[in-house]
């Protein structure tokens, strides 16, 4: 076998979330049939990533083209991913291991969004027209402006691309504002209807987080319409969107936009982090597995053990895909 694909997922203690990510990844093995495809997680969920590359490596491949199970280039794909991957490309020189980009914001994702988002008004109580209806976006929320700031971008671009009234950006955790507080507020607004659409791939504590926020504030106003979309998870548009990563990681430099990232310029409020050591922060909960899995008594942890940064061997000249 010549060249094989690591989908990167971050892991979840949902094991819904899990069954999901190999879901798309069963969609990727479809759109590459003549590629092997292994999936790896940074927390929780087994196998690990580096059970993955392991994996891989032993049917024989001699590139690896790896691509992040991710909608933004924060921590994780800016660090933990390229750590991981930098980490089995020094112990196994032989083998050709290429990092694709992150999903981002592109046309295909936004028609995605935007038929998830149709969905959710197709099972609309009444005929309340766009124009008097409010847009929730919900991100997961991240210690990275340049991330949560794709939030802000998004819900611009699907207000005006749908013609919704308003729009707002709010997010799962970390950053503010939270759904709820942000839904309030929203209420001051005087709309019809708020739309809340979580702009993730896949579900897990926190979307479901966001779905019972917004049943909260519903209870408290039924004069208001409040209606949860779904999320994108396996649309055959982000089926088609990972193909295409995988084939940027192969043909050509799959460039992460780097110019607003906090670790390599100092960003207004972040300006301690730049230059800070890039190194994996997940070993603590690495391959411990789902909380199904603990239900059933498997308390595994896997660690490699390894301490090296991410920019010991990344970028490597053929590949600019780290951020």
């Amino acid at each position: 076998m010549d060249t094989a694909v690591m989908v990167c997922g971050h892991g979840s203690r949902d094991g819904d979330a899990i069954v999901e990510f190999e879901q798309v990844a069963a969609g990727i093995r479809t759109r590459l049939p003549t590629a092997e495809v292994a999936t790896g997680y940074l927390e929780f969920a087994r196998p690990t990533i580096r059970d993955g590359l392991e994996q891989l490596k032993a049917l024989g491949a001699r590139r690896i083209l790896a691509v992040p199970g991710m909608l933004f280039a924060a921590s994780h794909v800016k660090n933990d991913l390229p750590w991981e991957i930098n980490s089995f490309g020094a112990d196994n020189p032989a083998i050709e291991v290429r990092f694709g980009r992150e999903l981002a914001i592109e046309p295909k994702l936004l028609r995605a969004a935007a038929e998830r988002i149709a969905e959710a008004e197709r099972h609309a109580s009444a005929p309340i027209p766009r124009a008097d209806t409010l847009l929730l976006v919900v991100g997961r929320g991240t210690n990275d402006p340049d991330a949560n700031s794709n939030i802000a971008k998004l819900a611009r671009m699907l207000w005006e691309g749908m013609g919704f009234g308003w729009a707002e950006a709010a997010f799962s955790g970390v950053a503010q504002p939270m759904v709820e507080p942000a839904l309030r507020r929203a209420l001051r607004l005087g709309f019809g209807r708020m739309v809340v659409f979580p702009y993730f791939l896949f579900t897990g504590v926190l979307v479901k987080r966001i779905y019972a926020a917004a049943d909260h504030v519903a209870a408290d106003h039924p004069e208001i319409e409040i209606l949860k979309a779904p999320y994108l998870s396996n649309h055959p548009l982000v089926i088609d969107c990972f193909a295409e990563r995988v084939g940027e990681a192969a043909d050509g430099e799959p460039a992460m936009n780097c110019r607003l990232c906090k670790y390599r310029a100092p960003m207004i409020g972040y300006e301690t982090d730049a230059g800070a050591p890039q190194a994996a922060h997940h070993h603590h909960v690495s391959g411990i597995g789902t909380d199904a899995d603990r239900a059933h008594g498997h308390h595994h942890h896997h660690s490699n053990g390894h301490a090296r940064g991410a920019h010991d061997h990344w970028p490597r000249p053929s590949n600019k895909a780290a951020g």
